[in-house]
């Protein structure tokens, strides 16, 4: 089954003899289960790539479906529900609000869903646990390590059981042992939940544990492995 399916996309910035072709008719699938990593150079098209996909940017040409419904042509009431129900994010700068606990930052996800207290307060303690930092939800993330506040954004992106985790450069701020740790958790992640990710990336550690590679060069996809 494929979660994702993107045909055609394009993504150009400016007009005339300034227009920048950041994205160029790329066309690809993704499904359950697999994690794809998706690399280049920087300017590659990579967060391009993953922003449109993620419903964060609207592309010039093409489409992409995510989990059967139509990311291109709908409406902005459409895509936040996409984005809190379907899809989880997880960013190379953890984007962790100061001054909640880790814990808080967990549930926010839940609570724009508007799920019940104790539902919620169980999955967050689950989660935690599963990205091994049950004994540090209260902390706030000034008082995590980087390894540890990218754990919590990855908990946070699982809040709502998403189909498709997308992760834009994840440990690109992380040394390479705590990155390691991260990769591993991603790859565990996704072969017990069997979600479908897409993760951008320069590190081949990450891409060595990708079911498929993905590789963009100048806005065009010129390899699929």
């Amino acid at each position: 089954m494929s979660v994702v399916e993107v045909s055609g996309l394009s993504r150009d910035y400016g007009a005339g003899e300034r227009v920048v072709h950041a994205l160029s008719a790329v066309s690809f699938t993704a499904e359950k289960g697999e994690l794809v990593a998706v690399r280049g150079r920087s300017g590659a098209g990579k967060t391009t790539l993953l922003n449109l996909i993620g419903g964060l940017d609207r592309p010039t040409a093409g489409s992409i479906a995510v989990a059967g419904r139509a990311v291109t042509g709908a409406d902005e009431s459409d895509l936040l529900e996409l984005r809190r129900d379907t899809i989880g994010f997880v960013f190379q700068s953890f984007g962790l609000i100061p001054i909640l606990s880790a814990a808080e930052n967990v549930s926010i996800p839940m609570r724009l869903a508007k799920r019940e207290p104790a539902a919620r307060d169980e999955r967050v303690s689950v989660l935690l646990e599963l990205v091994g930092l049950g004994g540090q939800a209260n902390q706030r993330p000034g008082e995590l390590s980087g390894g540890q506040q990218q754990r919590v954004a990855l908990a946070r992106a699982l809040a709502n059981d998403p189909d498709l985790l997308i992760a834009d450069e994840p440990t690109g701020q992380l040394d390479s042992d705590t990155g390691r740790a991260i990769m591993d958790l991603l790859r565990a992640v996704v072969d017990a939940r069997g979600m479908t990710a897409l993760v951008a990336t320069h590190d081949p550690n990450m891409i060595d544990r990708a079911d498929r590679v993905l590789t963009l060069r100048d806005g065009r996809l010129v390899e699929s492995l």
